[in-house]
């Protein structure tokens, strides 16, 4: 029923890590999650325990078009997983010319996933403008984009308030999914890092939605295969987590209300 998708205008800011932690998060909140890897790095399945040699994948098999359920990996968590799959790097080029000109063969499954009862499919997008965002961003209901609290990733705030990087109109003028931002890896004891959180939060508003703090442990659950609030759930990125996940439920209002209760918002910039 709805489809939000994590993106970003540059890569290595962290947002299959967003997304794999607001998938778990969803889930403990009551959510059924399908979380669908599109970025070609192949790296969501590593935050729910699918093994490193596992090869398959939802994107891997797209051009057979063969059914996505086949596909799912059911997780411990409860997250319904689709993998990318291994690509090299002349397949992955390939599938994306391929879906460039002829975006059904993404959005068709993808609407068909969205089909499922109270499902929200949760996208990790590849980093940067792509056919992949193209073909998807009129069936999206929340584009989130992920930036870190950094000057070289807040430079691009120009690029999302214009729609540059997934190729639709201005913030103000959008038809399509809502935009909102939301900031990975602030760092509390580094003044430029609360800094930069702070004009961001100024600068967007409620556009921003959730920032999550940096922290070890945040490394140390993907080590482990395991998402965050398993692995920490005390921990002040775990919090963050559950703050950022409750902001994204809350808006889409046309899903039935959470099997539990919704945790406190993030508290963010915290020294």
């Amino acid at each position: 029923m709805t489809l939000i998708l994590m993106a970003s205008p540059k890569g290595g800011v962290g947002k299959t890590t967003l997304c794999a932690g607001v998938a778990d998060a969803l889930v403990r909140s009551g959510r059924h999650v399908i979380a669908l890897d599109l970025d070609p790095q192949n790296g969501l399945r590593l935050h729910f325990g699918v093994p490193i040699t596992d090869q398959a994948g939802f994107m891997r098999a797209l051009p057979a078009a063969g059914d996505w359920r086949s596909k799912i990996r059911p997780t411990a968590s409860g997250v319904q997983l689709l993998p990318h799959g291994a690509t090299d790097l002349r397949q992955a080029l390939a599938l994306h010319a391929s879906i460039d000109r002829a975006p059904e063969m993404l959005a068709g499954p993808v609407r068909d996933m969205l089909s499922e009862h109270g499902a929200i499919v949760l996208a990790d997008l590849p980093p940067g403008a792509s056919a992949v965002l193209a073909a998807l961003v009129p069936v999206a209901s929340i584009l989130v984009a992920v930036l870190l609290a950094d000057p070289a990733s807040t430079a691009l705030l120009p690029d999302i308030e214009s729609g540059q990087f997934h190729g639709s109109g201005t913030l103000s003028t959008l038809t399509g999914p809502r935009v909102v931002v939301a900031l990975n890896q602030v760092d509390p004891n580094s003044r430029l890092s609360r800094s930069t959180a702070e004009a961001v939060a100024r600068y967007l508003g409620p556009r921003l939605i959730g920032a999550v703090c940096r922290d070890d442990a945040v490394a140390e659950s993907l080590a482990h295969q395991r998402p965050l609030l398993a692995h920490a759930p005390d921990s002040m990125p775990a919090h963050d987590l559950r703050g950022l996940a409750a902001a994204i439920g809350a808006l889409l209002p046309n899903l039935a209300p959470p099997t539990a209760a919704a945790p406190p918002p993030p508290l963010w910039g915290r020294g």
